[in-house]
């Protein structure tokens, strides 16, 4: 008898195929939700690792400290310069200053001052003499002092033979010009027609300013027959040496006052005057326009002999230290001499003087006389403060 069999149910098996279905999909799912998960994590690692190798890369911003003193006038567009002030950050220092002559800043009251920078050697031991710690002092440039005046009067001294002229370069016999100075000749007798009154050298005031008071040492050491001047010499020659002040009137205590009122008074109010090799220089480098309108007219004229004014900075703390550093570094002694035309304490940066393009310039000065003793460089500063 054949018995029907009843039909297979496959129930069991679809809903055995949905589960598996259900179980590859929510595989799936998983999947792609671990992976997104993953990326997430590897690009918040990334971000966090990124940012901590920036930070242990970056460079750590320099502290700054401001330091602060007396400068030299003649050293004050250095100063100015961004270049300098950048050299300066870089290093952790901001700069400040205030403006005094080399002389009067051994005066001033240097309370809250980190440094002085005077413009030679004697101010130096001027300060010394006035209870200041210049122990830490050191050379930072140099520069030799010059006689600025104008063409037609440089021409008409070179006539008289007071100056000569070769290559190009103007110099000055300097005991030529002391005698003129001293038998009070007037312009017309040393040559230049033109000139009014006595013939003149005018500087700063020799007993507040260096320019000044290294003409002043010059002039006295001419007076000893050229050997450097002494104390007995400056006492046998006071007359003469306030006779030679005199007749220059008022005398600027800053370099660089002196130095604008000859460039912008002109041949009839300044006809000559003692500054420093480097201002002209400057000129050149930083006021192109102001250059170009009198570079036809002025002659710097190097003295027979001459002296060298040496800038050095007398650090009065551990702040003044670390400028001190800075200044001689091997940058800011070319910036100083490419930009600014002193000329370096350690032959950095020193190329050929051609470089500014000045008419009558020289790389050599070879006709120097020794300064004074400190001694005989306080008689001087004595005797021309009694004429004034």
């Amino acid at each position: 008898m054949h018995v029907q069999r009843p039909p297979i149910r496959r129930i069991g098996l679809r809903r055995n195929d949905s589960e598996r279905s259900q179980v590859v999909k929510l595989s799936k799912s998983k999947v792609i939700g671990l992976a997104a998960l993953l990326v997430v994590v590897l690009v918040l690692g990334g971000v966090t690792v990124f940012r901590n190798w920036k930070t242990s890369t970056a460079p750590k911003p320099v502290k700054t400290e401001s330091v602060t003193g007396y400068l030299g006038g003649e050293k004050i567009t250095l100063f100015e310069d961004q270049e300098f002030k950048d050299l300066a950050a870089k290093n952790g220092l901001k700069i400040d200053y205030r403006k005094a002559g080399s002389l009067a800043m051994m005066d001033a009251d240097n309370n809250g001052m980190d440094y002085l920078f005077p413009s030679s050697k004697v101010a130096v031991e001027y300060g010394k003499s006035k209870k200041i710690d210049t122990s830490g002092a050191d050379i930072v440039f140099n520069s030799p002092i010059v006689v600025y005046t104008h063409k037609q009067v440089a021409d008409g001294l070179v006539k008289s033979g007071i100056m000569s002229k070769t290559d190009g370069v103007y110099r000055m016999d300097m005991a030529k010009a002391v005698d003129a100075l001293k038998t009070n000749k007037t312009w017309a007798q040393v040559g230049w027609s033109g000139g009014y009154g006595q013939f003149r050298i005018d500087s700063t005031d020799p007993v507040k300013s260096n320019s000044g008071n290294e003409y002043a040492a010059l002039v006295a050491t001419v007076l000893n027959g050229g050997q450097p001047a002494t104390v007995q010499s400056v006492q046998r020659d006071q007359a003469t040496l306030q006779s030679i002040f005199s007749k220059s009137g008022w005398m600027e205590t800053s370099s660089e006052d002196s130095f604008n009122q000859f460039l912008t008074l002109g041949v009839g109010s300044k006809p000559m005057m003692i500054g420093y090799e480097s201002q002209v220089l400057d000129v050149a480098v930083n006021q192109p326009d102001a250059w170009n309108q009198v570079k036809d007219d002025i002659v710097i004229v190097y003295p027979t002999p001459t002296v060298w004014s040496t800038h050095m900075l007398i650090p009065l703390d551990d702040k003044g230290r670390k400028l001190l550093t800075l200044l001689k570094s091997d940058d800011m002694q070319k910036l100083a001499w490419q930009r600014h035309g002193f000329r370096s304490a350690n032959f950095t940066g020193t190329d050929g003087i051609k470089r500014f393009k000045v008419p009558g310039t020289v790389d050599q000065i070879t006709a120097v006389s020794e300064l004074p003793s400190n001694d005989a460089m306080q008689a001087i500063i004595t005797t021309l403060s009694k004429g004034q």
